[in-house]
């Protein structure tokens, strides 16, 4: 497989990297709500006879009103970010499905990526020292390989592994053609799911017969420190490992002062970059994020004072004004050095087990 010009890419993210912390973007659903869209506007010309509801998908948007997603890229951009994720959440062919969209999956990873990769590269034209990064989204899908959901058939799943795969190679590929930098695999709360996404990169890294830097960010549900799936950071980490991604991260479902402990845990564990996206905080009784910019900043320019992160930025109800703060606040802050870890055997269930 000629991987030239994906060592190069993966060589000069990795020198930034060392050299500052990178900021990633903020949240696209909750800058998309700001808008208060009505269905008419997620259907556009194109779906206006569409014989389901589709109001909600996001994604959508890319297609019919693609002004819109851009601007929304321009102003994270604006604020500092460095990397810039693609409206690509939900666009698996399981998650499209839940509109009876699954056959729009390729074209709209295509033209979010396309849409990002336009606006990364207006941004770097003006800056060639600050390069802007493109990292083309995976999201978890709509379902679980791991849990039934139905608890009177614990036995049942509603997807299957090989499902899952065929699903993530069709985004990636469309990520990869739409000019995708990294490719980001997110809020992962069932491992399984994960491993199904990875599996499914390197697939499509070997029909495309090139590599990209892959991000692996998975989620800490709640208090308890585990994901969905029952795992703990660091066996979660462990299960990971293998897949030798440039970063591995924690984002969403919880605000920065509960997912503190959970990030210190991982850049202790972790021998690769690590990026962390949380929540502005917890959802009040509307389901809104009350979190402001400096509160928040100020929790985030402690965890880059303190050697925990690489890249950060915002997941739900973050921002410009949040990756502002945040780009400002770490100016100057060094970024968390890759530590020498002992060599072991790193095994997991639910727990980790470390062998020497």
């Amino acid at each position: 497989m000629p991987n030239n010009a994906s060592n190069n890419k993966h060589a000069e993210i990795s020198a930034a990297l060392k050299e500052r912390i990178l900021i990633l973007d903020g949240a696209m659903g909750t800058m998309i709500q700001d808008h208060k869209l009505e269905e008419e506007d997620y259907r556009g010309e194109r779906f206006k006879d569409w014989h389901v509801l589709i109001k909600g998908n996001n994604d959508l948007l890319s297609l019919t009103k693609p002004e819109l997603i851009a601007d929304i890229h321009r102003g994270f951009l604006s604020a500092g970010a460095d990397i810039i994720e693609t409206n690509t959440f939900n666009s698996t062919t399981i998650s499209m499905d839940d509109y009876d969209m699954a056959n729009l999956s390729r074209e709209i990873n295509v033209e979010s990526a396309k849409l990002a990769r336009a606006m990364c590269d207006e941004f770097s034209a003006k800056t060639p020292e600050k390069p802007r990064y493109v990292a083309g989204v995976l999201g978890p899908t709509s379902k679980t390989c791991s849990i039934s959901p139905d608890v009177n058939d614990p036995g049942y799943r509603n997807v299957t592994f090989d499902k899952l795969v065929t699903a993530y190679v069709e985004s990636t590929l469309a990520l990869m053609e739409g000019g995708a930098d990294l490719i980001l695999i997110e809020t992962i709360f069932d491992t399984l799911n994960a491993k199904a996404a990875s599996f499914a990169v390197e697939e499509a890294f070997e029909q495309a017969g090139r590599k990209l830097p892959v991000m692996i960010s998975g989620t800490i549900t709640d208090a308890s420190g585990r994901t969905l799936s029952g795992q703990t950071t660091e066996a979660f980490y462990n299960s990971i490992r293998h897949i030798k991604p440039i970063s591995i991260g924690l984002n969403c479902a919880l605000g920065p002062d509960l997912l503190r402990q959970y990030v210190q845990e991982l850049s202790r564990v972790c021998e690769t970059f690590t990026s962390v996206h949380p929540n502005a905080g917890l959802p009040n009784e509307f389901g809104e994020y009350d979190l402001e910019a400096p509160e928040m900043a100020a929790e985030i320019i402690d965890w880059g004072k303190s050697g925990f992160i690489n890249i950060v930025g915002g997941c739900c109800g973050t921002t410009p004004a949040h990756i502002r703060a945040f780009a400002k606040g770490l100016e100057g802050v060094k970024p968390r050095p890759l530590p020498e870890l002992e060599v072991r055997m790193r095994l997991s269930g639910l727990e980790a087990c470390n062998l020497n």
